[in-house]
């Protein structure tokens, strides 16, 4: 078997990359998080592995490597690591796709029971040690409208759909998203996601950042939905107008937002989202299970697997399209 060269963009101290150590012995690995570290061994490399690099570090190397026939990003979106040269090269890229997905349906199953039982409100209650009976609302009979319906909202949908949930979606194919997915009752495509969206009591974004979903959710999205909706961001902040969103919340002309992505990130301090009663907010840490970290090198092994037997890797992005 011929020995690979594979690039790691990662502080070589990282307990991951000593994982990663222990289970690849046949290929060179080269681990750094400068351009200095990297460079010598970059010319044969065959493969690229972006676990902590920044942008600047991975478009630095991906220049030096002229040899390079897979690039691996541990995220799932990869708005931060498309460039112009990796678009236009012939280097398949892959992402994380699946590592990620079941935590964040549970993240928006749970942010639905939390408004639905008005869990904030119990648990103001009870530090002010306060008995007050108040009415609660069935998720059973509601509809769920999913904005990007893949892996992510796939796994939305199997988590709803057993509460009696009802299940819509926006999705740029309309064609049914996987042979035996009887989910969701009716896909959309994106320019008739207003036909979708009054019909929601929850709405869920969890679609890539793209220059087409870039305020995808804007104004007019947010004032045609129930005055008791709620909308729930898994995707990336941007794909939502801030702005409106903020003016919908202060003005209560939606019931609540649940987010766990934002415009800027970390959220500044004062920011208005922080203060809002009708705010549920995660700082971007809705996936971050106990193994998350390790799950990412898991898939790593095993696209380098497929790779090396010259099987088809997993999640290969679609880089014009940008996911």
């Amino acid at each position: 078997m011929i020995q690979e060269t594979i690039l790691v963009l990662a502080d070589p101290d990282d307990p991951h990359i000593a994982k990663l150590r222990r289970r690849l012995t046949s290929p060179k690995l080269v681990v750094g998080k400068t351009l200095t570290e990297l460079s010598q061994a970059a010319s044969e490399a065959k493969v690229l592995f972006n676990w902590t690099g920044t942008l600047v570090l991975f478009r630095e190397v991906f220049a030096h490597c002229r040899n390079l026939r897979w690039v691996h990003s541990r995220n799932v979106g990869v708005e931060k690591t498309l460039f112009p040269e990796l678009i236009e090269s012939d280097v398949p890229l892959t992402n994380g796709v699946g590592v990620f997905s079941p935590a964040l349906g549970e993240f928006v199953l749970g942010a639905i029971l939390y408004f639905a039982k008005d869990f904030r409100r119990m648990i103001r209650n009870q530090m002010a040690g306060r008995w007050e009976e108040f009415d609660v609302t069935l998720s059973a009979g509601q509809t769920l409208g999913i904005i990007g319906y893949g892996d992510i909202g796939h796994e939305i949908a199997k988590r709803v759909r057993p509460m009696g949930m009802k299940v819509l979606a926006v999705r740029r194919h309309t064609s049914p998203p996987r042979p035996s997915d009887h989910l969701v009752e009716k896909v959309y495509p994106p320019e008739q996601r207003l036909e979708m969206i009054p019909r929601c009591d929850y709405l869920a974004v969890a679609a890539p950042l793209t220059a087409e979903t870039h305020g995808m959710v804007g104004k007019t999205e947010i004032a045609a939905m129930k005055p008791s909706g709620v909308i729930i961001n898994v995707g990336r902040g941007p794909i939502i107008s801030e702005e409106a969103l903020l003016d919908a919340l202060i003005n209560n002309r939606i019931k609540g937002a649940a987010l766990d992505v934002f415009d800027q990130e970390p959220l500044p301090s004062g920011h208005l989202f922080y203060k809002l009663e009708n705010v549920l907010l995660s700082p971007h840490t809705a996936d971050h299970t106990p193994d998350w970290l390790d799950n990412s090198i898991e898939l790593f092994l095993e696209q380098f697997a497929r790779y090396q037997k010259g099987e088809p890797l997993l999640n290969v992005v679609n880089k014009k399209l940008g996911y």
